[in-house]
């Protein structure tokens, strides 16, 4: 044991050493999320929540990251599945406008707000939790790692002008551009694979780099009263704008714009006689890959897309003729008033243990491996890719039909690493499906699953790809969670958790149905349940010697199944069977009588189902 110790402590001091002529201060956490970002955030109230140490370490004054620091305070999607910390987050925004008709101010989405309004709900809820500490002002500088597992991370205090370095036993990358990952130099995509790699049959151009426009966010306000307009920018012309709205179309060649220039504005209307300003058609989208930059190149790149804004908010300011609207001087405390940074859509990808496809959304039961079953957040918006400025990009993979779907827990997690997690849009998936996992709803949940993964970890003291996935989603559920996209049973429903882990299992499985802007999928809790689809499933877990004949499942073949789980008999487990069925204020107690999929759902949840149907990472069976 003592020679363990001084093992431990050698490394421990040259590490320290090889370190220290960069060191101003050394912090020991538990978990460290890098990135306030909005799965940052999360991912740091989830982890701190179950009672372990954490740090977010953010490179500027707020909280939220895209929903708040980069302007785009809207939520694209998931307004019928209030997941988790996502749904809390909303509730506040609702207590504190007065309601969600309150919010319901732009046609872009169901919900937007003013962004220093999200910053400070965001600070409000970290400060409840004593657990937690946040940094701001934090500037990533390097990653250390010692084989397989990061052994520090080096931040620049900007306000104290210090190098500090914090040591932990789980890492979060919760960056925008996977930044962590490329210090860690931990293997990543980046761009669009060829469909030869994702069998997508989606990109039609092949392999490249092309990465997302981005939008450098400027949110204007209504005075009132005429204002001075901003200072004209370099090489201003108002054509550059043409066909944005129909007030201001003069070339034809261009395609004609669906609105006119008040409901370009009413797109990103915000409470507080606001607008957010992130408009892609011939507006401020820009096309810069700004991604394997170094930080002075990005500052030097982002300047143009700043530019860009500006030149439309003069344009609006002047040749649209809206006198009253300025620049917001209550939002961002910077010196151009614009956004902390850019609304970034896509960033470096980590190769994970999985990596999700299109397949995994359109058909998730036909897929090589049931990735459905290991769910830990849900998504309905179709895949929104961002190209119109970059005319070498495809342009067919904006709102591609999809219908709802769950997240992974396996594309969280790198290959061959043993302490790190991944969260925001640095996750597992191809670039067709980061049109869709890329929106706040979704990163939110991403960001909580990742503190959820780093804390069980931590506190089971195994690594993170051996953490229970059952375990994780039910705590996730008593989050308020949801690991199943149903869109038809609520969380005010008593059987939701019941649904939800029964559709976990594979035994019950819901229909994707593509619905534009709002994607679904139907558990249809009323439908009667096959009696052959469920046994064959049952049977890839559990053996089965009764009768297979076809016919709809009764409250009797419920019982059945429900005495396999218990390793008793039929008669033995009949009479609390029964008190069961009571219990749940399941009605008309008849063995011979079919059984609706609410009721099968709602009685063999009392029989542990969900545990004994245990999956590894990848979604199989546990035998």
């Amino acid at each position: 044991m003592r020679s363990i110790f001084l093992l431990l402590l050698f490394v421990s001091s040259q590490f320290e050493k090889a370190w220290s002529q960069d060191i101003d201060q050394i912090q020991e956490t538990e978990v460290l999320v890098i990135g306030g970002t909005a799965s940052g955030i999360c991912a740091g109230l989830q982890s701190s929540r179950l009672g372990v140490k954490t740090i977010i370490a953010e490179s500027t004054p707020w909280l939220g990251g895209m929903l708040t620091a980069a302007g785009v305070s809207a939520f694209d999607g998931n307004h019928n599945m209030p997941a988790g910390i996502f749904g809390e987050f909303r509730a506040r925004l609702y207590q504190h406008y007065g309601g969600s008709n309150k919010v319901s101010t732009g046609w872009v989405s169901n919900t937007l707000f003013e962004p220093h309004i999200g910053d400070s709900i965001f600070k409000a809820m970290a400060k409840s939790e004593k657990h937690l500490q946040i940094h701001y002002h934090y500037e990533l500088l390097k990653v250390n790692k010692e084989g397989n597992a990061i052994t520090g991370v080096l931040f620049y205090d900007n306000q104290h002008q210090k190098n500090i370095l914090i040591k932990a036993k789980r890492y979060i990358d919760a960056t925008e551009l996977g930044d962590v990952l490329a210090s860690a130099k931990i293997p990543y995509d980046l761009g669009m694979e060829s469909n030869d790699v994702t069998k997508e049959q989606v990109n039609k151009n092949g392999a490249n780099d092309i990465v997302q426009d981005i939008t450098y966010v400027a949110v204007l306000k209504d005075y009132g009263t005429p204002q001075p307009f901003i200072e004209r920018p370099k090489n201003y012309d108002s054509l550059e704008f043409d066909a944005s709205n129909l007030s201001f179309y003069k070339d034809s060649a261009r395609t004609k714009p669906p609105v006119d220039a008040i409901k370009m504005l009413n797109y990103g209307k915000l409470p507080g006689n606001k607008y957010m300003l992130n408009w892609p058609i011939y507006g401020n989208d820009i096309y810069l890959n700004v991604v394997e930059k170094t930080p002075k190149e990005r500052v030097a790149l982002l300047e143009i897309a700043k530019q860009q804004t500006l030149r439309f908010v003069y344009f609006i300011q002047k040749d649209l003729g809206f006198k009253n609207l300025a620049l917001a001087d209550d939002e961002f405390k910077t010196k151009d008033k614009l956004a902390y940074y850019p609304y970034y859509r896509e960033s470096r990808r980590v190769k994970g243990l999985s990596r999700m496809v299109v397949q995994h959304i359109a058909t998730p039961f036909e897929t090589d491996k049931p990735l459905y079953r290991t769910g830990i957040a849900v998504g309905d918006y179709p895949i929104d890719h961002h190209h119109k400025k970059n005319p070498s990009a495809p342009q067919h993979l904006d709102f591609f039909s999809v219908p709802s779907y769950n997240i992974p827990i396996s594309v969280l997690i790198p290959e061959n690493q043993d302490n790190i997690i991944i969260a925001e849009k640095s996750i597992s998936v191809s670039n067709v499906v980061n049109g869709t996992t890329r929106l706040q709803p979704c990163v939110m949940q991403i960001g909580q699953a990742a503190g959820l993964l780093a804390a069980q970890s931590v506190k089971d003291n195994i690594a993170p790809k051996n953490v229970s996935v059952r375990k994780l989603q039910n705590i996730l559920l008593d989050a308020n969670g949801y690991i199943m996209p149903y869109v038809d049973i609520k969380q005010s429903s008593p059987y939701f958790k019941a649904i939800q882990r029964i559709g976990a299992t594979g035994l019950l499985k819901g229909v994707g149905v593509p619905n534009g802007w709002a994607n679904t999928t139907y558990f249809y809790p009323d439908k009667l349940v096959s009696f052959s689809d469920f046994v064959s499933t049952w049977k890839m877990k559990f053996d089965y010697q009764g009768n297979l004949i076809e016919h709809d499942m009764t409250i009797e073949d419920a019982a059945n199944f429900a005495a396999i789980l218990s390793g008793k008999k039929l008669d033995e487990i009949l009479p609390t069977f029964k008190t069961n069925w009571n219990t749940l204020s399941l009605t008309d107690f008849d063995l011979k009588r079919s059984i609706k999929r609410v009721e099968l759902a709602a009685i063999l949840n009392e029989y542990d189902l969900f545990n004994q149907f245990n999956v590894d990472v990848f979604g199989f069976y546990i035998k």
